[in-house]
């Protein structure tokens, strides 16, 4: 598939979605290291939305389902081989999360652990470097790197998902998922081996089935894109919105089972008007240069963020100022910028090549053919006619994406 037939079908505003998900991460993080004592809001009232962070890793959850089964539904929910969608998975996710692993060690050794955690010791190398982190208790190298965790163990059971819907039906397949995961819940406070699959958030596997299933509209009728599924989502978001508000932070953090689950209707809503076209302004918003743009290095910014929050805040901003709003907004200049500044480039090195090329020899080659020499390509003898010599390009072209 050529790369103007994969940008037409691309679902446009996908890219924003990541992009602004990954920022309030970014600033979530920010303002916990300017007010601390969360899950209680020690900084203004005004700003008690930025305490509710995880809730980007909801949306990021839901919409990577959504990614994933975008291909399949259009050719009729076939994977198109489990041994290839592994390796496709782990050649996307892996390198850019080991480097981003790297990376933060070497901050938390040389600068700064993650807030409340020593320094990672070789059992958290292990650990986070198997992705079983949900599973064995270590040291923290990075406070954002929980959730890979849970969407890798995810992918275990994409497979799955895609045969139920494929061979009965989509609501089908979510209501399955979500009868195990609300069974689970509801049994974990009773018998201790239930109560362990809590440490794998299981609620995020209903996100993750929705976002699946809502792929489903691509494949709907005209009428089906018609429906105001914008307003679905302002009415499946007000009543969460207004619980959020009512019960506060300390009822968000202890309960983001439920929390997460009473989002999931609104965010699959999100997902079918954004797909569908119908909100407009917002899809306009997430379709601007600047927000694609960031959306397309999210994943590394969402990876390596944490340790430069953390590092800026505790040994560059801290020191001279108190906790409070003034703190914030210093923080929030020098801490974001570098951060976004800092993960286009880690993009640039450990997470686009492996989006380009889908094989070390396809990768390789592209970088024999950047880094050599332009002379090595021209030709070694006097060419037979006058017409002046054109050295070949020194730049790999972009292999087709499928």
């Amino acid at each position: 598939m050529s790369v103007e037939s994969t940008a037409q079908r691309r679902v446009t505003g996908l890219d924003g979605i990541r992009g602004l998900a990954a920022l309030f991460v970014v600033v979530h993080h920010t303002y916990l290291e300017s007010f601390p004592g969360y899950p209680v809001n020690t900084g203004p009232s005004w700003l008690a939305w930025l305490l509710y962070g995880h809730l980007a890793v909801v949306v990021f959850i839901a919409l990577s389902g959504f990614s994933l089964a975008v291909a399949p539904a259009r050719r009729n929910w076939q994977l198109g081989g489990k041994a290839r969608f592994a390796h496709r998975r782990a050649w996307r996710i892996l390198p850019p999360y080991w480097a981003a692993l790297v990376f933060s060690c070497i901050i938390a050794w040389t600068i700064v652990p993650q807030p409340g955690s020593p320094a990672p010791d070789g059992k958290a190398v292990v650990v986070y470097g198997l992705l079983v982190q949900d599973i064995f208790g270590s040291s923290v190298p990075n406070g954002a790197f929980w959730s890979i965790a849970v969407e890798a163990q995810l992918y275990l059971v994409f497979p799955l998902m895609l045969l139920l819907v494929r061979r009965i039906s989509g609501a089908f397949m979510v209501a399955a998922v979500t009868a195990v995961v609300v069974g689970v819940g509801l049994l974990a406070p009773h018998l201790h081996p239930v109560d362990m699959l809590m440490r794998l958030n299981p609620q995020m596997a209903v996100l993750f089935a929705l976002g699946l299933a809502t792929a489903g509209v691509l494949r709907a009728s005209d009428r089906v894109h018609r429906l105001p599924w914008q307003w679905f989502t302002v009415a499946a978001t007000v009543p969460v919105v207004i619980l959020c508000i009512a019960e506060g932070t300390g009822w968000w953090e202890r309960e983001h089972f439920w929390a997460d689950l009473a989002w999931a209707p609104a965010i699959g809503l999100l997902l079918a008007a954004v797909a569908t076209g119908r909100a407009r302004s917002l899809k306009w918003v997430l379709d601007t240069a600047p927000v694609r743009k960031l959306g397309s290095f999210s994943y590394s910014l969402y990876l390596i963020h944490a340790p430069i929050v953390v590092a800026i805040s505790e040994k560059v901003v801290g020191p001279r100022m108190d906790p409070g709003l003034p703190r914030f907004l210093v923080t929030l200049v020098i801490a974001v910028p570098l951060s976004v500044f800092t993960a286009r480039w880690f993009a640039a090195l450990f997470e686009i090549p492996f989006q380009r090329y889908r094989s070390w020899s396809a990768l390789r080659a592209a970088a024999r053919a950047r880094f050599r020499p332009a002379d090595a390509v021209a030709p070694t003898s006097p060419a037979p006619s006058p017409a002046p010599v054109i050295n070949a390009p020194t730049a790999a072209p972009v292999l087709p994406r499928e």
